[in-house]
C-alpha cells in the first residue's frame, strides 16, 4: 500500500475526530437496521467476529445489524462495496489488513483507496495457526519444512484468498524457512479449511475461528501458531520458537470501517456501540473460545495512527517476501 493512503486516513480522522464533541447526531440515527460487510464467505474468522458483536453492537444503537458476506478478491469486494456505500453510518465493514494494507500494495487497479474508508476501532487480534490434513503424514513445522525442501512447489498450502492475512502469513513463513510451497486461494477461511479436511490440499495457514474446531475434532493436526511463544488463544499448539522457527511472529486483527464522509457524530454513536460490544463478558467468552482476542482501540485516531505504523509491516513483507496475486 502507498505510505500516502494511511496518511490521508490520519489527515481525515484528524479533521473528524476533532468534532465528535461538539457534532450533533442526526435526531433519528438510526431508524433502521444497520448492515455489516463482512469481505469472506459465512464460517470464517471475520464473518465469526462480525455475528459474535452485531447482537451486542444493535443493542447499544437500538436497531438490529444484519451481517452480510461479499467474499472475492482478498475482501477487496468488500472494501470496495462500503468505500462507495451513502456515508450515512448504515454500512459498516469488517475489514482486516487484507482490504487496508495488502490488496492495495498488490492491485494498483483496485476500484478503492484506503482514504475512502474511515477507521473506527481495532476491535480483534489473534495469532495465525498452521495446520494439516492428518493423512499428509506431517506432525511439525520442522517436517513440513523438511518435506517441502525435499520436493519444491509439491506441498499446497490453503489460505481465504490472495493477499489475505494467512497468504502473507504463509508467505513469510516459507520466506524465513527457506522453502517454497504452492499458494491455494479461497474465497474465505472455512472453504479453505475444508479442501485441507478434504485431502485436496495438504496445509492451511488459518485463523483460530476457522481451523481450531477441526483441530479440537481431530480432523486437522496443530503443527504450530504465528507467535513465538505458545498462546493461551491457542491451547496445546508450539509457538513459533519452540517449533524451532524463534524469527516467525505475525499476528492480525480485524476492525470497523466506515464510508468517508461519515458525519462524525454518527461515527462517535457506532465507535461506542463497539465498545460496548467488546465490553460484553458472552462476546468475550465466545471470541476466546475461537482464539481471537478482544483488543479496542481507545479512539478512531489512535486506530488511525495504529493502521499507519502497521500498513508498513504489511507493505515491507508484500516486498520482501514477492507476494503476487494468483
Amino acid at each position: 500500500m502507498k505510505t500516502q493512503y494511511l496518511l490521508s486516513i490520519l489527515c481525515s480522522s484528524a479533521l473528524s475526530i476533532g468534532s465528535l464533541a461538539h457534532a450533533q447526531t442526526p435526531a433519528n440515527y438510526p431508524n433502521k437496521p444497520v448492515k455489516m460487510v463482512v469481505g469472506f464467505a459465512p464460517g470464517g474468522a471475520a464473518d465469526y467476529v462480525a455475528r459474535n458483536i452485531s447482537d451486542a453492537m444493535g443493542k447499544s444503537l437500538g436497531q438490529s445489524i444484519i451481517v452480510e458476506n461479499k467474499a472475492g478478491a482478498g475482501s477487496s469486494i468488500a472494501a470496495e462495496a462500503v468505500s462507495k456505500a451513502t456515508p450515512d453510518g448504515y454500512t459498516i465493514l469488517i475489514a482486516s489488513p487484507s482490504s487496508i494494507s495488502v490488496n492495495p500494495a498488490l492491485n494498483a487497479k483496485l476500484g478503492y483507496t484506503p482514504k475512502d474508508l474511515f477507521p473506527v476501532t481495532k476491535i480483534t487480534t489473534s495469532p495465525l495457526v498452521v495446520a494439516a490434513n492428518p493423512n499428509a503424514g506431517l506432525n511439525s513445522l520442522t517436517e513440513l519444512v523438511a518435506k517441502a525442501k525435499k520436493a519444491p512447489g509439491t506441498i499446497n498450502y490453503a489460505t481465504s484468498g490472495n493477499g489475505s492475512a494467512p497468504h502473507l502469513g504463509a508467505a513469510l513463513f516459507a520466506q524465513i524457512a527457506g522453502i517454497e510451497m504452492t499458494h491455494i486461494p479461497f474465497r474465505g477461511g472455512a472453504p479453505a479449511v475444508q479442501s485441507v479436511v478434504a485431502g485436496d490440499t495438504q496445509i492451511t495457514f488459518g485463523t483460530p475461528p476457522s481451523v481450531l474446531p477441526m483441530i479440537q475434532a481431530g480432523r486437522l493436526k496443530g503443527l504450530g501458531v504465528s507467535t513465538k511463544e505458545r498462546s493461551g488463544l491457542v491451547p496445546g499448539i508450539p509457538g513459533s520458537a519452540e517449533a524451532g522457527f524463534p524469527d516467525y511472529a505475525i499476528e492480525f486483527w480485524y476492525g470497523i470501517f466506515l464510508p468517508n464522509g461519515t458525519p462524525p457524530a454518527v461515527v462517535k454513536k457506532i465507535f461506542d456501540a463497539a465498545q460496548f460490544a467488546m465490553s460484553q463478558a458472552s462476546v468475550k467468552t465466545a471470541l476466546a473460545r475461537e482464539g481471537t482476542d478482544v483488543d479496542v482501540s481507545k479512539s478512531p485516531e489512535q486506530f488511525a495512527a495504529f493502521l499507519n505504523e502497521d500498513s508498513k509491516f504489511w507493505v515491507k513483507l508484500v516486498k520482501s517476501a514477492g507476494v503476487k496475486l494468483d
